[in-house]
């Protein structure tokens, strides 16, 4: 499998009593796909897999695949805190047909890197699927996947690449060099920092803030793709406040809300998470209109 382009990780939509929302689910695929994205990407961080339950996950699984059947690659994530644990849901994610999964490093524990070693080898030799590693420092306690850990799991044959979301621009590049390029990819996981992965030899990107901006996402890859450096810095520019504006709410909860201010509603986030205030919700909205987003 060839891992490249725009993969938005979906946020998982809610009814308003906080419960899963697969018509919803359906109709933000068909609109992210819609304005060519090269794939999907459900159970990330900003499709909240940590609030939901093995049965959801499944359901949210079967229905991104059934949905996207023939049209777009699906991947699942299947992260969680124990080796066990990750296989099991590995096993699920193939069993409903999925592309491939994605891998979060444990979130609670901090494994040494010979453990993250040995944990994502054992996850990859449990399934067929290919297995892109996830790294997140910033919500895994500061556990990153380092360069040589990556060149060691790139070795692995169905292990085909990582998304890097450290925001460490260095740390990318390292991981871009130390990795085989015909045979693992390296996917940015900083929306700020699309255009510069790319010109360092990133092969795509895996944005949240797709979720809301899918033209700006995918056109900072496609004009890039066509070598149009211009297109692709003034995307880029666009996209830089939008993607700094999540932090106005915890977890995706600014993802959330600046989809229900684009006319687009994926419900709430489940508790703790709660909406944004009225001042921080009219901060959104012009950030939004000031990318040209809003009608």
């Amino acid at each position: 499998m060839q891992l490249r382009g725009i993969i938005p990780p979906v946020v998982t939509p809610f009814t308003a009593d906080q419960e899963l929302d697969l018509p919803q689910l359906r109709r933000h695929i068909d609109w992210q796909l819609s304005r060519g994205v090269h794939g999907i990407f459900v159970l990330g961080t900003t499709g909240e897999f940590y609030a939901l339950d093995e049965a959801e996950k499944q359901a949210v699984a079967a229905a991104a695949v059934e949905h996207c059947r023939g049209r777009s690659p699906v991947f699942v994530g299947t992260g969680a805190e124990t080796t066990r644990e990750v296989v099991r849901l590995t096993k699920m994610a193939e069993k409903e047909g999925a592309s491939g999964v994605s891998v979060i490093t444990p979130y609670f524990l901090k494994p040494s890197q010979a453990e993250l070693v040995e944990h994502f080898r054992r996850v990859a030799e449990g399934t067929t699927l290919p297995v892109v590693l996830y790294n997140n420092p910033a919500t895994c306690g500061g556990l990153s996947i380092e360069p040589d850990t990556a060149s060691k799991l790139a070795r692995v044959p169905n292990v085909i690449g990582i998304k890097d979301s450290s925001g460490d621009l260095q740390n990318t590049i390292e991981i871009i060099r130390s990795t085989p390029r015909e045979t693992f990819a390296v996917l940015n996981g900083r929306d700020t920092l699309i255009l510069a992965a790319l010109q360092a030899g990133a092969q795509g990107a895996i944005p949240a803030s797709c979720n809301v901006a899918p033209d700006l996402c995918v056109g900072i890859y496609e004009a890039f793709a066509r070598g149009d450096m211009a297109a692709a810095r003034e995307h880029q520019a666009r996209l830089h406040p939008v993607r700094t504006a999540m932090a106005l709410g915890t977890g995706n909860g600014a993802i959330k809300e600046g989809l229900a201010l684009l006319g687009r509603p994926c419900g709430p986030n489940r508790l703790p998470i709660g909406p944004l205030g009225d001042e921080k919700r009219a901060k959104l909205r012009s950030v939004l209109e000031g990318a040209g987003l809003m009608g």
